[in-house]
């Protein structure tokens, strides 16, 4: 493991740390989308990013720091933190143990590790140069995507189908349509259980850089592929398409790409 996987290891502690002793205990939250979808925002995601920007200043200074909850700190340095405090706050709000800390770093604009961490089951999913694994307790597991190269055989998820609009949703309910099985609600654990070998493709629209940054890493160490709905590199369009086996990338955009073009 190299110093800065440790490091992305010691931020999910600590962001554990201050969200998990809120977890269903009743905390309040507040709505970020006032007069629009309910956008929730609770005392745990504020106190998680503010221990990891705390850890972050202390032991590299120089870095820089793009967070859900506090914004931008240098967000053109070499060595850029990209945190989602907790990921999946409906599903804190509601006692469900399907929320995650987001860790991503991207090194020179490319995101280089990522970590998919859930403090309730006590499994932080690493991934990074030197390869990918879940860590829980003082134990650790390789973490290794599965074969599946046809569309019709796969496990695949999205964390809520409304997230589509317009076009996105026929494009979505056609790779649902040639799946084996969707599962929804997931949210960024989805993308933990594809790594894991458990999920086989993943698609989602309209996240944001500290939705996504993490995942790439993961994903990509265990064996996996990230792209937008193009097929290229995911942006601020916020369209990520998952796979497992890159033979699926091909048969999922045949549907995604024409809701996008």
């Amino acid at each position: 493991m190299t110093e800065l996987e440790a490091f992305a290891v010691d931020l999910a502690r600590a962001a554990g740390a201050a969200s998990l002793p809120l977890f269903r205990t009743g905390v309040g939250f507040d709505d970020k989308n006032e007069g629009g979808a309910c956008d929730p925002v609770t005392r745990a995601d504020r106190d998680a990013e503010a221990a990891m920007r705390r850890l972050i200043a202390e032991r590299f200074p120089d870095h820089g720091v793009i967070g859900e909850e506090y914004g931008e700190d240098r967000p053109d340095a070499e060595h850029v933190w990209v945190l989602d405090p907790v990921d999946g706050t409906r599903a804190f709000v509601a006692g469900l143990p399907l929320w995650t800390c987001l860790i991503g770093l991207r090194v020179a604009g490319r995101p280089t590790v990522g970590v998919v961490a859930q403090p309730y089951l006590d499994e932080i999913f690493l991934g990074g140069p030197s390869g990918a694994r879940m860590i829980r307790g003082a134990g650790e597991t390789a973490l290794r995507t599965r074969d599946c190269s046809n569309l019709n055989d796969a496990v695949i998820a999205t964390t809520d189908p409304d997230i589509f609009t317009g076009a996105e949703l026929g494009a979505w309910r056609q790779v649902r349509a040639a799946s084996r099985l969707a599962r929804l609600g997931c949210d960024a654990y989805a993308y933990a259980m594809l790594a894991a070998g458990h999920l086989d493709l993943v698609a989602e629209t309209g996240l944001k850089v500290w939705d996504w940054t993490a995942l790439v890493p993961l994903v990509e160490a265990a064996g996996g592929r990230v792209t937008d709905w193009l097929g290229e590199a995911p942006n601020d369009d916020g369209r990520v398409l998952a796979v497992g086996d890159g033979a699926l990338t091909d048969q999922a955009l045949i549907a995604l790409r024409r809701s996008v073009v």
